[in-house]
């Protein structure tokens, strides 16, 4: 039934809007006898008191219940910080947090990746630190540096260690950065106990493993066309033969981790 409607009360000592609502008949006007003890009424007191009635108008009309709870919460979305709406409306789920325009949010501005990530150990990294402190590393200059700049916190890499195999499976919990400003477990990355001591000017990003393992334990199975390729970083999208193998290999659902 297309009989709800959203309306606004606004401040008349200075035409602020600082109440959205949404309902049908006279739902509207219930407020001004409301006796609750709450921002809105409060601010509804001050009008009267000053000699005025808050100014209540229809904003859309001949709405769907469906439709007036989401024009009701988009409403909200952006003046809810200077209104006297106590509760965040429905469908706050689907709508970005307040004061986070600055950066960018998983779910809204990207979604989760699933890629495969060359761990690629040499004299800048070793695998066992990886594993032990949680990161991925890569050069300071491009492409290895832009491949792991490339990748977002909640994406899933798929670790592979050249001549081994397939080791571990994380989520990336922050940007990549020069290895000078990571700190993992409390500490400085740079004042752990690492295996690698020529980490300087490496790019770090931590991950939470969900499963990882040694480089003895590297899962692999030859001529089974699983992907692997010389780049630090690549799509495991279009590649559903190396995705079932992982699921298989290290127990897990990427589906459910890509959520």
């Amino acid at each position: 039934m297309d009989d709800y409607y959203v309306y606004v009360y606004i401040d008349p000592r200075n035409f602020e809007e600082f109440y959205f609502g949404k309902g049908k008949g006279s739902r509207k006007d219930a407020h001004l006898a409301d006796t609750a003890n709450s921002k809105k009424t409060r601010r509804i007191a001050a009008i009267r008191k000053a000699g005025l009635e808050p100014i209540i108008r229809v904003i859309a009309r001949h709405l769907s219940h469906h439709d007036a709870l989401l024009v009701e919460k988009t409403l909200l979305w952006r003046l809810g910080r200077h209104l006297a709406n106590v509760s965040t409306g429905h469908y706050a789920d689907k709508f970005r947090p307040h004061d986070t325009l600055h950066r960018e949010l998983w779910g809204f501005d990207y979604q989760r990746g699933l890629y495969y990530y060359n761990v690629g150990e040499g004299p800048g990294r070793n695998w066992d630190d990886c594993r032990t402190f949680g990161f991925i590393a890569a050069g300071n200059r491009n492409p290895w540096r832009a491949a792991i700049l490339g990748l977002k916190p909640g994406d899933v890499v798929a670790a592979y260690l050249k001549k081994h195999g397939f080791v571990g499976i994380g989520i990336l919990t922050d940007q990549a950065k020069p290895i000078r400003e990571v700190t993992i477990k409390d500490k400085p990355l740079l004042s752990h106990n690492l295996r690698c001591r020529r980490m300087q000017g490496e790019y770090v990003a931590p991950v939470k493993w969900v499963v990882a393992v040694r480089r003895s334990q590297a899962k692999w199975k030859p001529k089974a066309g699983l992907f692997t390729t010389q780049l630090v970083r690549a799509s495991l999208d279009g590649q559903p033969q190396t995705v079932a193998f992982l699921e298989t290999a290290f127990g897990i659902k990427m589906a459910e981790l890509l959520k």
